[in-house]
């Protein structure tokens, strides 16, 4: 196999990528060499070797912990757990929220064989019972699993004294975090709930 066909296969392992897509890409960066193949191989030989997860909610950043849980102007009272890294980006992206983040690492999925003891739930609940902590954003995605997810992981939070709300307006049911706008996020966020 030679370099370009690698770097094709390669390529059509990324999401939305296939093979006809990757080939477009291949040559566009060895067309664009120099400013463009150099610099993105450093940079993803950089992020290999520094990117690291944090050891406090689960996020990826060249530091542990993150610069999420470091920054002091964050809300300390505020937990908002969510599924995956995508979307605790996504919603701080919508510089609408200011508290930290907890990622579960996923969803509970009897077909994926996906338990508890799967994602971080018990991580999560020793967070929310710490004495800083007085409300847990419950912000799985609106599908079936982020759901079922979401109830589990309220039952296993009913012992902490914490307030324990959800996501409401503006996500839509089926839909998934890291799809929406910001506006959306930011109306979803605004008008949580019990």
């Amino acid at each position: 196999m030679t370099d370009i066909e690698r770097l094709i296969r390669l390529l059509a392992r990324l999401p939305g990528l296939g093979p006809r897509s990757a080939r477009r890409a291949a040559l566009h960066l060895i067309r664009k060499r120099d400013t463009l193949l150099d610099p993105l191989a450093r940079a993803m030989a950089d992020a290999a070797a520094n990117i690291q997860t944090c050891g406090t909610c689960g996020n990826i950043d060249a530091t542990d912990p993150c610069a999420i849980c470091t920054d002091p102007k964050r809300d300390q009272t505020l937990l908002c757990v969510v599924e995956g890294i995508a979307d605790l980006w996504a919603l701080n992206r919508s510089d609408v929220f200011s508290g930290r983040f907890h990622v579960l690492g996923g969803v509970l999925s009897a077909l994926d064989g996906v338990g508890p003891e799967d994602l971080s739930i018990g991580k999560l609940v020793e967070r929310a019972q710490s004495e800083t902590v007085t409300e847990v954003i419950l912000a799985t995605n609106m599908t079936v699993d982020g759901q079922t997810t979401a109830h589990y992981v309220s039952e296993r939070l009913s012992s902490a004294n914490v307030r324990i709300t959800r996501l409401a307006h503006g996500v839509p049911v089926g839909g998934e975090l890291d799809y929406l706008d910001d506006g959306t996020l930011s109306a979803a966020l605004r008008a949580r709930h019990e």
